[in-house]
C-alpha cells in the first residue's frame, strides 16, 4: 500500500528496490512451511536469491537481468543451483507478467525502444564522456543523500517521520508542477528521452527544422528549432530538480527504490549530449569525422541512444553494477545491438565511482544502518583467532540453558531477561559440555504450545532437553523439548583462525557459531 502510494505521488522514487523486498519476503514465508529451508539458513539464502531475481523481473520485465542482478549485488554465496533455481523462478514471474500485461501493450518490457540505426565508431568518444559524466553525478548524489540521512538518524528530525514525507510530497508536487518534464510520471519522462524523433511525435524535443540542401539527392539535415532551445532549459531544470529532490527523498521513511530516479538523471543528460553531438554533426557536416556516415542522407546521430546510454552510466555509478545493469538495460529497451556502448559507459561510471569513492548506495546504506552484512567483495586479512573475538569476555557469563536441571519459569526468565537469536544447551552450569542449540522462536511457540496441549504444566515444571526417562515421580509433568533442540550446531574451537570463520559464515549463512574447547562451551561469535 505504500509503495503503490508513494510511486502515484509522484515522488522521486522507483518501485524496484520495494518489488525485490516484497519479494523476498514472499520468500521468507514460504521457507519457513518447508522444515528442509525454515531451518537450513544457508537454504533460505538460495530461496531469498531467487525471490530476488524474481523481483527484478516482474518490476522491469527482464528475467536475465534479473537473475544476473541477484547474483551480482545481492548474494553473497551463489552456488550453481542457485542459478538455475533463480532463473526459473525470474522466468516464472516474467511469465505471469506477460499474461497480466500491467502495461498494456504488446511487449512485457518497459521503454521498449526501435533505433533502426547502427552506432558510429567516433561515438564511443562520447559514451564514455556520459559514462564519465554518470559516474559524477552519481558521486555527487551518494555522499549528499549520506550526508543528509546521517544528518536524520542522528538529529531531531528523525523524531518526525510522517511530517517529513509530508513536506518532501508537498515540494515535490508545487516545484514539479511548473516543469511539464517534472510534472508527467517518470517512467513516461524516461520513455520520452528514450524515443527517437519521428512523425508521430509532437514534443519540443523533436521541433526540427528540416532543409534538403540538394533535391535531387535529398539529403536532409535537421536543425534546432526554437522548440528544442526550449527544452534543452526545461530539461536542464528537471535534471537539477530530480537530482535535489532524489537526495531528500531515498532513505525517509516511505518504500522506495532507486533505478528509476536514477535512470531518469542519465536519460536528461544523455538527451542533452545527444542533442550536442546532432547539432556538431548538422553544423559541421563536412568534418572527417562525421563526412563518412552522415553523409548517406538522414541523420545519422540518435539522441534517444544517448539518453539510454546515459541512463545505464548513471544507474551503473549509483549502484556499481556492471554485467547486470548492461543485461537489465538491452531488456528494458529491446536495444540488443547497443550493448558495446551500454557496456562502455557502465564500465567507465564505475571506476569514476570507485575512484571518488568507494562504496555504492547499497554498501553504504548497509554501514550507515549497522547492518550485520559480510560482503563476499571485501577481503579481511584477520591475523585473530575465535578466542580473542568470541562472546562472552574473560570476566562475563555465557547465557546457557542446561539439558534437565531448568524449570519453565528459568527459562521464562531467561528469555525475558536477554536479547538472543538463540541459546546454548549444555550438560550442566558446572560441567559445560555442549548438547546442542535451540532457537529464541521455537522456544517460545513449544512453551505455549505445550502449556496448551498438556495438563499441569507449570512454572516449577522442568525442562528437559533429553530423551531418558524423569527421574520426576513428585511434582509436576515435566515439558520435554528434545524435538526442538539442534543436535548438531556448527561449531569451532578457540584456535580456529579468523579467516577460516568469515568465510564459514559467508558460504553457510551462518547466523551464529558456538566456540569450544575439548567438548566444553566457552562462548558464541555471530
Amino acid at each position: 500500500v505504500g509503495l503503490i502510494l508513494s510511486v502515484s505521488a509522484g515522488l522521486s522514487l522507483g518501485k524496484e528496490g520495494p518489488m525485490v523486498h516484497i519479494a523476498c519476503a514472499i520468500g521468507n514465508i514460504f521457507s519457513y512451511l518447508f522444515p528442509k529451508y525454515g531451518r537450513n539458513e544457508a537454504k533460505k539464502r538460495e530461496i531469498l536469491s531467487a525471490a530476488a531475481a524474481a523481483g527484478v523481473s516482474v518490476a522491469f520485465g527482464a528475467p536475465i537481468g534479473g537473475v544476473l542482478f541477484s547474483l551480482e549485488e545481492v548474494s553473497y554465496y551463489f552456488p550453481l543451483k542457485t542459478l538455475w533455481r533463480s532463473f526459473f523462478c525470474a522466468l516464472i514471474a516474467a511469465f505471469i507478467l506477460r499474461s497480466i500485461n500491467p502495461f498494456g501493450n504488446e511487449h512485457s518490457v518497459l521503454f521498449f525502444v526501435e533505433y533502426n540505426k547502427p552506432w558510429i565508431f567516433f561515438e564511443l568518444i562520447p559514451f564514455i564522456a556520459l559514462g564519465i559524466i554518470g559516474g559524477l553525478i552519481a558521486t555527487v548524489f551518494i555522499k549528499a543523500n549520506l550526508y543528509w540521512c546521517r544528518y536524520r538518524k542522528y538529529s531531531k528530525l528523525g523524531q518526525y517521520p510522517v511530517t517529513e514525507v509530508l513536506v518532501v510530497t508537498v515540494i515535490t508536487a508545487v516545484f514539479a508542477y511548473p516543469n511539464p518534464y517534472t510534472r508527467m510520471n517518470t517512467s513516461q519522462l524516461i520513455y520520452l528521452l528514450f524515443s527517437q524523433c519521428g512523425i508521430s511525435n509532437s514534443d519540443d524535443l523533436c521541433d526540427y527544422n528540416r532543409n534538403f540542401t540538394d533535391v535531387n539527392s535529398a539529403i536532409e539535415i535537421a536543425a534546432a528549432g526554437p522548440g528544442v532551445y526550449q527544452a534543452v532549459w526545461l530539461l536542464i531544470l528537471a535534471l537539477i530538480f530530480k537530482l535535489i529532490m532524489t537526495i531528500f527523498t531515498f532513505g525517509m521513511k516511505v518504500p522506495c527504490g532507486l533505478f528509476i530516479p536514477s535512470l531518469c538523471l542519465g536519460a536528461i543528460v544523455g538527451r542533452l549530449v545527444g542533442i550536442l553531438v546532432e547539432q556538431l554533426a548538422y553544423t559541421y557536416p563536412k568534418n572527417w569525422i562525421f563526412s563518412e556516415e552522415c553523409s548517406t542522407g538522414d541523420d545519422c546521430i540518435t539522441p534517444g541512444l544517448y539518453a539510454m546510454v546515459g541512463a545505464a552510466a548513471v544507474l551503473g555509478g549509483v549502484t556499481r553494477m556492471t554485467v547486470s545493469l548492461v543485461v537489465i538495460m538491452f531488456e528494458l529497451t529491446g536495444g540488443v545491438r547497443y550493448i558495446v556502448p551500454l557496456m562502455a559507459a557502465a564500465m567507465a561510471s564505475k571506476w569514476v565511482g570507485d575512484a571518488l569513492g568507494r562504496q555504492g548506495i547499497y554498501d553504504a546504506h548497509i554501514a550507515l544502518n549497522g547492518y550485520p552484512f559480510l560482503d563476499s567483495k571485501d577481503e579481511f586479512a584477520h591475523t585473530s583467532l575465535a578466542a580473542d573475538v568470541m562472546q562472552p569476555k574473560r570476566n562475563e557469563t555465557l547465557s546457557v540453558i542446561t539439558q534437565d536441571s531448568m524449570t519453565v519459569d528459568d527459562i521464562e526468565q531467561l528469555l525475558k531477561e536477554t536479547e538472543h537469536n538463540g541459546y546454548p544447551v549444555v550438560v550442566s552450569r558446572e560441567s559445560q559440555y555442549l548438547v546442542g542449540f535451540v532457537l529464541r522462536r521455537d522456544l517460545n511457540l513449544a512453551i505455549a504450545n505445550e502449556k496448551r496441549m498438556v495438563d499441569g504444566i507449570c512454572g516449577q515444571s522442568l525442562v528437559l532437553f533429553t530423551s531418558g526417562t524423569t527421574i520426576q515421580a513428585l511434582g509436576p509433568p515435566p515439558l520435554k523439548l528434545k524435538r526442538i533442540l539442534d543436535m548438531a550446531p556448527i561449531t569451532i574451537t578457540d584456535q580456529t583462525p579468523m579467516e577460516t570463520i568469515v568465510d564459514m559464515f559467508r558460504k553457510l549463512g551462518l547466523r551464529q557459531t558456538l566456540v569450544t574447547h575439548n567438548g566444553r562451551l566457552l562462548g558464541v561469535i555471530t
